[in-house]
C-alpha cells in the first residue's frame, strides 16, 4: 500500500463527539479532508446545523446525530440510528469534555458529577455502544481524547485531571479487551492549546507567559496541529497501535 494510501480514509464513516466546535470541529474537518463520512454529535442541534454547514461551505459534507453522550440510554439509540439509518461506523472520537476551575477543598460536588459523567462516563458509554457493532464486523478504531492533564496536574482543575487520567487507563482497557477483535483503540492528548475551553487562560498574559516558559515548543498549539494525530490513528497507518495514548504538547511532558 502506497504512503498515501496508508493515510487514506476514503470508504471509512466517522462518529465525533463534542463535534459542533473546537477540537472536536477541526478533527472531523480533518478526517473528512482525507476522505472520511462524518457523522457529527452533540447535545445542541442548532450548533450542529451550524457546524455542517460550515463544512459544506468547503465542500465538505457531514450528518448530525444529536443525542446526550452522558445518557446510555440516548446513546444505545443514537447508535442504534446511526449504524441503521446511515451506515456502519469505521472510526469513533470520542471527544465531547468540559472543563471547571475551582480549588479543591472549594469544589462543588455538581461539577465533579458532572466532569465525571461527561469526561469520563461518556466515553465509556460511546465507546462500549460503538465496539459492539464493531467486534462482529472484526474491524473498529476509536480514539478517546485525553490530555495533557492525563499525566499531569495543575492547580484549580484536580477533578479534570482525575477524569483525564481515567480516561487514559479505561483506552488501555479497552485496547486489552477489544484489540483480539481487530479493534485499535488509542488516545490523543492534547497540551495546551487555543480553544475556547482555554479562553481564559489564553487571556491571560501572565499565565500564557508561564507556558510559553514550561513548553519547550515555547508556544500555545493550534487545533490544526491535532489533525495528523488523529488522521494517523484512525488510518491502515496504525494497524497495530493499541492502547497508546499519542501527546501533542509540544514537548511540555517531557520536560521539567
Amino acid at each position: 500500500m502506497s504512503d498515501a494510501g496508508l493515510f487514506s480514509l476514503a470508504g471509512r464513516r466517522a462518529l465525533v463527539t463534542g463535534a459542533s466546535r473546537g477540537i472536536g470541529f477541526t478533527l472531523a474537518k480533518g478526517l473528512a479532508e482525507h476522505g472520511a463520512e462524518l457523522i457529527l454529535n452533540g447535545r445542541n442541534s442548532d450548533r450542529l446545523e451550524e457546524a455542517k454547514a460550515a463544512l459544506a461551505k468547503d465542500g465538505l459534507k457531514a450528518v448530525t446525530s444529536s443525542f446526550d453522550v452522558t445518557d446510555q440510554t440516548a446513546v444505545i439509540a443514537g447508535i442504534d440510528a446511526i449504524e441503521r439509518d446511515v451506515g456502519p461506523i469505521d472510526i469513533l472520537i470520542n471527544n465531547a469534555g468540559i472543563q471547571r476551575r475551582a480549588p479543591l477543598d472549594q469544589f462543588p460536588r455538581a461539577d465533579w458529577d458532572a466532569l465525571i459523567a461527561t469526561n469520563l462516563n461518556a466515553v465509556f458509554f460511546v465507546g462500549q455502544a460503538v465496539a459492539r457493532q464493531m467486534i462482529p464486523r472484526g474491524r473498529g478504531k476509536i480514539i478517546n481524547i485525553c490530555s495533557v492533564q492525563s499525566e499531569l496536574a495543575r492547580p484549580g482543575i484536580a477533578p479534570y485531571t482525575a477524569t483525564k487520567g481515567a480516561v487514559k487507563n479505561l483506552t488501555r482497557g479497552m485496547a486489552t479487551d477489544w484489540a483480539r477483535h481487530g479493534l485499535q483503540i488509542n488516545g490523543l492528548a492534547p497540551g495546551y492549546f487555543e480553544t475556547e475551553m482555554n479562553e481564559i487562560l489564553v487571556a491571560n498574559k501572565e499565565f500564557t507567559e508561564w507556558l510559553c516558559k514550561r513548553t519547550p515548543a515555547g508556544r500555545w498549539g493550534r487545533v490544526e496541529e491535532l489533525v495528523g494525530a488523529a488522521v494517523f490513528l484512525a488510518s491502515d497507518a496504525s494497524g497495530f497501535v493499541n492502547g497508546h495514548v499519542l501527546m501533542v504538547d509540544g514537548g511540555i511532558t517531557v520536560s521539567v
